[in-house]
């Protein structure tokens, strides 16, 4: 592998290059921008970081028909879910009743007077082996009927086995940070405190620029990443992961 270290001067040009509106319509934050309700928001946000996943035209088309059956109303689709309300919908992975076990989790959340916001809140103040995302999959596993099934387990990563939680950091980014692509509407954490969504783009990014020494994509490496990203900007690291989808747009377009 070749390593090109890259310089704050660089890293920051990338990042203020891609992080704008325009960034919205080809990513899944479009969905949640939809809205302005914060629950609505919230909502639509977890909903399309599920499906975050395989070849962004295909994933998007499908939180397109996801959210017709909603009807674009998230906090009452949620409220009033129906397994049978969902038809065959299915995304890879995910088949219909896994997409059924977790929006009837969110139904009783929310039917409680909580809200995803408290369970993320909650597993910021109360981490295990220094993970926030541990208790909130615990929260997921602890609360549905089959939990061993492969959709369920690929939507809802068991951070319990190391999971870069790629999805959760990426969702965490929109709710926490405030910015022209991110909302800022959750506010028990602060922007520096936030992890790099790693995927394998990410992964080999990172370790080509010099930011990952891991072999392995888990989240220590989620921790070293963004350790190293502090050390361009400590008040707002995960502003790089607009620079990573930058640098990799531009290493595509010199092939």
């Amino acid at each position: 592998m070749i390593y090109v270290m890259i310089t704050k001067t660089e890293i920051d040009k990338l990042a203020e290059k891609y992080e704008t509106i325009d960034f919205i319509k080809d990513d899944p934050v479009r969905v949640p921008n939809r809205f302005v309700q914060k629950k609505d928001i919230e909502i639509a946000g977890f909903i399309s970081s599920l499906v975050a996943y395989g070849r962004r035209e295909v994933f998007l088309k499908k939180l397109d028909i996801l959210f017709d059956i909603a009807q674009n109303e998230p906090l009452n689709f949620i409220l009033n879910f129906e397994p049978k309300i969902l038809g065959d919908f299915n995304y890879r992975f995910g088949k219909p009743d896994d997409f059924a076990q977790i929006f009837m989790i969110m139904r009783s959340l929310y039917s409680n007077n909580s809200s995803l916001e408290d369970i993320f809140k909650y597993g910021y103040e109360n981490p295990v082996d220094d993970n926030m995302f541990i208790p909130i999959t615990d929260y997921f596993y602890a609360n549905a009927k089959d939990n061993d099934s492969q959709g369920f387990k690929f939507m809802i990563p068991n951070a319990r086995k190391g999971s870069a939680m790629k999805r959760m950091c990426m969702y965490l980014r929109w709710m926490v940070r405030k910015s022209p692509v991110d909302f800022g509407i959750w506010d028990f954490m602060k922007p520096s405190e936030l992890f790099i969504p790693l995927d394998t783009h990410v992964a080999r990014l990172s370790r080509k620029m010099g930011l990952l020494t891991r072999n392995a994509n888990d989240f220590k490496s989620v921790i070293e990443i963004t350790e190293n990203l502090r050390k361009f900007d400590p008040n707002d690291p995960v502003k790089y992961d607009f620079a990573m989808f930058g640098y990799g747009v531009n290493e595509n377009t010199k092939k």
